[in-house]
């Protein structure tokens, strides 16, 4: 039972960064925009974090400047793509180049270096509960903030008039221009509001999974977000649980061992990109896309005369 609760506490540990990028991501593609630069934005994030937390020595500038960092890296991306009208898949490559290559740039003085353990929150009385004092109630508070950024997306998305909004950008841009609504200043929030979260997503893994600045620590956690989005549809809680299965297949090769798996740990690693590949070729044939349905205007270049 303990070890049971201890894999469990672990999974929702690798799982939260990927709620974060995928929840942010699955909004920016409902405006129609498609930013495959998720892994540069979540490294981007993953270096800010840490610099501003081991400088500052506070575990909030840290999660601000994950936050900070991911915006602004989505808002060059817009500023591309929206106002100089870009090609948004290219963009994003150059996007995911450009973060990993300023990270590591940042990170060269922080190499090495070590933050304090994120403090986690302990429930009076019901962290004490067995199996389920440790696996619900003993949990950072990023991970709840994780939940309850699922609950308050799907809540926009699905019954709120910005939600609309966004949808109809995503849906018909120049449906949505015709009535009235400023489809580029949308999409450019939107992809500010995508990027933060992906930074956040970032901040977490230099703050609280693995608090050491380690280059390339993402590990192409961006593209698995970007996998997620897809598995679930564009839908919210779908990618909750689609980042919980993913975070599941992270962290097999922990506790494989454990379970007397005689398996080397380079083919445990390469379990969750060769889901997420199979993933994608699955929902690639023509039945997926029929029942998938992604918005309308997804990844095109909305243009009107000034």
């Amino acid at each position: 039972m303990d070890l049971l609760a201890e894999i469990l506490f672990t999974l929702t540990i690798a799982s939260t960064p990927l709620v974060y990028a995928a929840i942010g991501e699955l909004v920016v593609e409902r405006a129609g925009v498609l930013n495959l630069g998720v892994e540069g934005m979540m490294i981007v994030g993953a270096i800010g974090g840490f610099a501003a937390a081991f400088t500052s020595g506070s575990f909030a500038a840290g999660i601000l400047g994950g936050i900070l960092a991911g915006a602004t890296l989505a808002l060059l991306f817009g500023i591309i793509t929206q106002l100089f009208l870009a090609n948004q898949v290219v963009t994003g490559l150059a996007l995911t180049i450009f973060g990993l290559g300023i990270s590591a740039l940042i990170g060269r003085s922080f190499t090495g270096q070590s933050l304090e353990t994120f403090p986690r929150l302990d429930i009076p009385v019901l962290s004490d509960i067995e199996f389920l004092g440790r696996v619900l109630f003993q949990q950072d508070i990023l991970v709840y903030g994780s939940i309850l950024l699922t609950a308050a997306v799907w809540w926009t998305m699905s019954r709120s008039r910005v939600g609309l909004i966004i949808r109809a950008v995503g849906e018909d841009h120049e449906a949505a221009h015709a009535l009235g609504f400023a489809v580029i200043p949308i999409r450019l929030a939107v992809l500010a509001f995508g990027g933060a979260c992906a930074g956040l997503g970032g901040a977490y893994l230099s703050l609280v999974q693995t608090p050491i600045w380690v280059e390339d620590m993402t590990a192409g956690r961006g593209w698995i977000a970007l996998a997620i989005v897809v598995f679930a549809a564009w839908r919210p809680w779908r990618a909750l649980l689609g980042a919980y299965l993913f975070g599941g297949f992270t962290i097999i090769q922990l506790h494989a061992q454990a379970f007397g798996v005689n398996i080397p740990p380079q083919y445990l690693s390469m379990i969750p990109y060769i889901v997420t590949i199979l993933v994608l070729v699955a929902l690639s044939t023509d039945a997926a896309r029929r029942h998938l349905r992604p918005p309308a205007c997804l990844g095109k270049t909305f243009f009107t005369a000034r």
